[in-house]
C-alpha cells in the first residue's frame, strides 16, 4: 500500500474523481445508505473544503499484481473561528472556553473511508495516523453515526464522546468525539 499526504490545493482538487467512487461505495453501506444526492453533496463540500488553509488529504493506493487503485482516503481541516461545529449539540451545553476556535486549535476529520475489500489490514488506522501527523492543533474532532462500526473504532483510537448532534434538518443523529493531541 502506498500512502500519500496532499496539502496543495491544486493537487487535492485533482483527486476528486478518484475519491468519489470510494465515497459512493463506502457510504452506500448500512448504516449510512447514502445515495446519489449524498454523493453530490460530498462532491460539492469537497470542492469548498479542499481550499481551506490547513486542509490535508491522505490517500492509500494499492500497487501490486492486481493493478493499482485507490483503497481509501481521509481528509480534514482546521475549524475556523466562525465555525458552527460546536453549536446544536442535542444533549450537552459546552462552555465557551471549550467551543472557542481560532483556526488552529481544532482539526476536524471530515471523512475517512476504506473500501470494504481492503478493511481489516490497518489501512484506516494508517490513514488516520498520517492525517494527524505533524499537526500543531491541540485537539482533533469528528462526528460518527453511533450505530456504525467506526464509532467503537474511533473510541479505541482514543477519542471521547462530547455529545450528539443533528447537523441539519432531517440528518441522522451523529456522535461528536474529540481527542486531545496536546494540553
Amino acid at each position: 500500500m502506498k500512502y500519500t499526504t496532499i496539502t496543495d490545493t491544486a493537487a487535492a482538487a485533482r483527486q476528486l474523481d478518484a475519491l468519489a467512487p470510494v465515497y459512493e461505495t463506502v457510504f452506500a453501506e448500512p448504516p449510512y445508505l447514502e445515495g446519489p444526492r449524498d454523493v453530490a453533496d460530498f462532491l460539492q463540500r469537497y470542492q469548498h473544503e479542499h481550499k481551506t488553509p490547513g486542509f490535508r488529504l491522505v490517500t492509500a493506493h494499492t500497487d501490486g499484481s492486481e493493478g493499482s487503485g485507490l483503497a481509501g482516503f481521509a481528509y480534514g481541516l482546521p475549524l475556523a473561528t466562525s465555525t458552527g461545529w460546536w453549536t446544536g449539540l442535542l444533549d450537552t451545553n459546552l462552555p465557551e472556553a471549550f467551543t472557542r476556535e481560532d483556526g488552529h486549535r481544532t482539526f476536524v476529520v471530515m471523512e475517512l473511508a476504506v473500501l470494504p475489500h481492503h478493511r481489516g489490514h490497518g489501512i484506516g488506522q494508517t490513514l488516520h495516523t498520517a492525517l494527524l501527523e505533524g499537526l500543531t492543533a491541540e485537539r482533533v474532532t469528528l462526528t460518527v453515526r453511533p450505530e456504525a462500526p467506526a464509532a467503537a473504532w474511533y473510541e479505541h483510537l482514543g477519542y471521547t464522546p462530547v455529545g450528539h448532534t443533528q447537523p441539519w434538518d432531517g440528518a441522522p443523529i451523529y456522535r461528536s468525539l474529540i481527542k486531545m493531541l496536546r494540553t
